[in-house]
């Protein structure tokens, strides 16, 4: 099920909401690569003194929810497999568990990476479609892991109160500086070379985090036997935009090493390895192919998807992407006859029967879903949201008799994945249908909990906890919401 979630529909745990917040909160997203720097010079020199002088803010809490409330977050199951069994050995090597660390989709068309906190990476839309190969991506998670073993996130905030003891000392400075005779001008001078020492040093601490992600991740890429060559590539393919900027850049005031410097690192260290040559296997790569063709069938406009995949191409991924389109832009009827075609040519893909089956949900069928969604389930006995996505279809036929099976439907979609909002209020309604208005409360507490909506979560948790018997599991799960403190 391919999903994006907007402000209002926010498919994330506070806890994760509260790690973008701190994301922007101290200059911590810290991004592989951001296409947006390059599309002119002007935005690239805004962007980066703008970054260098938010992270001296008081204001900026304020500011960082704001932000952070446009991230849209997607939701597919198809891409969220590939992307654990890519970061899965990586994740060992670096020591990390693969349980504790998660991989959330960004609805941005950019190329972009960032972790948040020490158990989120975000992968922007945009960095799927634009790698060509697993191993391009692979390598971008490679370096945001990197980040995470490191521990850089924390590191860069002490770095940065630290800086902010620096800066306001300088200040201080000019303050006697001024005191003493030296004037207004003495002061001005002093405090603004207190605030550039400050952004400065910053960037440089900023810069040596990025470097030392590049070399754990190449460090990993070669203990998990794979080439780095995908990551070469990738900061190869953005160099040139660079170069023409370099001229005109203060490289002590850029937040990443300049592209031509991490290239001659990335390429000596890349070449030593005895993977280098390796390439992703073919069925990997056609899976990789078919998550790149969705993403852009559901991001991109007709036209565009229709240049990437033109109908001289017959390849699975490319009817993949026009049978979305056709969905998205056509009629349902001939996005299911696609969706058969596709079927019949991988009769095992659980993707493919589970889109089949939300199209047929999406506009108004949710009897007929059954049956593709079924299969689907069968096929992904463990992803949480094709389960979601079957309770849902289940909820929709009005049929009473199929209450109790969508009930156990949607609890077990939600136990195997809980940030799934949609999930929870779709139980809501199967537990009202049973007039079991407890249990209905209760999931309309989670669901809000899970959407970040944590006054309405408690709200709904104790009108449930009063129906519950007290000490059950359920009320527990109730008095869990009620005493939730949100993180400061």
């Amino acid at each position: 099920m391919y999903r994006g979630l907007g402000a209002s529909d926010f498919s994330v745990a506070p806890g994760t909401r509260s790690a973008l917040y701190q994301a922007t909160d101290t200059l911590t997203r810290l991004p592989i690569v951001n296409r947006a720097m390059m599309k002119s010079f002007r935005r690239t020199s805004v962007a980066v003194v703008t970054a260098a002088a938010l992270a001296f803010s008081s204001t900026l809490p304020a500011l960082s929810v704001e932000r952070s409330r446009s991230i849209s977050l997607l939701r597919d199951a198809e891409a969220e497999a590939l992307i654990a069994d890519y970061t899965r050995p990586l994740l060992k090597a670096a020591g990390l568990g693969a349980a504790t660390v998660q991989v959330k989709l960004v609805n941005d068309d950019t190329f972009n990476a960032f972790v948040a906190d020490s158990r989120h990476i975000f992968v922007n839309a945009g960095a799927i479609i634009d790698s060509t190969t697993p191993n391009e991506l692979i390598g971008v998670l490679a370096h945001e892991i990197g980040h995470l073993a490191a521990n850089h996130l924390a590191q860069l905030r002490a770095e940065i109160r630290r800086m902010q003891i620096l800066s306001a000392l300088a200040m201080l400075g000019g303050v006697a500086a001024g005191a003493a005779g030296g004037g207004g001008g003495a002061v001005g001078a002093l405090a603004t070379g207190g605030m550039q020492f400050g952004q400065r040093g910053l960037l440089m601490y900023a810069r040596e985090n990025e470097t030392a992600a590049d070399q754990l991740a190449l460090k990993y890429l070669a203990q998990t036997g794979q080439s780095a060559k995908g990551m070469l590539d990738t900061f190869k393919r953005f160099a040139d935009q660079q170069m023409f900027m370099s001229a005109h850049i203060d490289p002590y005031i850029q937040s990443h090493p300049l592209a031509a410097d991490r290239i001659a690192m990335i390429d000596e260290m890349a070449r030593k390895s005895k993977y280098f040559d390796k390439a992703d296997s073919p069925s990997l790569q056609a899976r990789h192919d078919l998550v790149r063709a969705k993403f852009a069938a559901f991001t991109r406009n007709a036209q565009s998807v229709m240049r990437l995949y033109p109908p001289s191409d017959t390849s699975l991924a490319a009817d993949y992407a026009r049978a979305i389109v056709a969905y998205r832009f056509a009629d349902s009827k001939s996005a299911i006859g696609r969706m058969d075609a596709l079927i019949k040519r991988s009769p095992n893909n659980p993707y493919f029967w589970e889109l089949k089956g939300q199209i047929l949900l999406e506009t108004g069928k949710p009897r007929e879903a059954l049956a593709p969604l079924r299969k689907a389930v069968s096929l992904a006995p463990n992803a949480g949201p094709i389960r979601v996505l079957l309770g849902q279809a289940l909820v929709g036929t009005g049929d009473g008799k199929l209450t109790d099976e969508a009930i156990a439907m949607l609890t077990k979609g939600i136990g195997d994945d809980p940030d799934q909002p949609v999930g929870y209020r779709q139980l809501a309604i199967a537990y009202a249908r049973k007039d079991n208005i407890a249990m209905a409360d209760l999931a309309s507490a989670q669901g809000s909990f899970a959407s970040g909506d944590i006054e309405t979560a408690k709200k709904y948790a104790i009108r449930a906890q009063e129906k519950l018997k007290t000490g059950s599991p359920a009320w527990l799960r109730a008095d869990d919401i009620i005493t939730y403190k949100i993180p400061r």
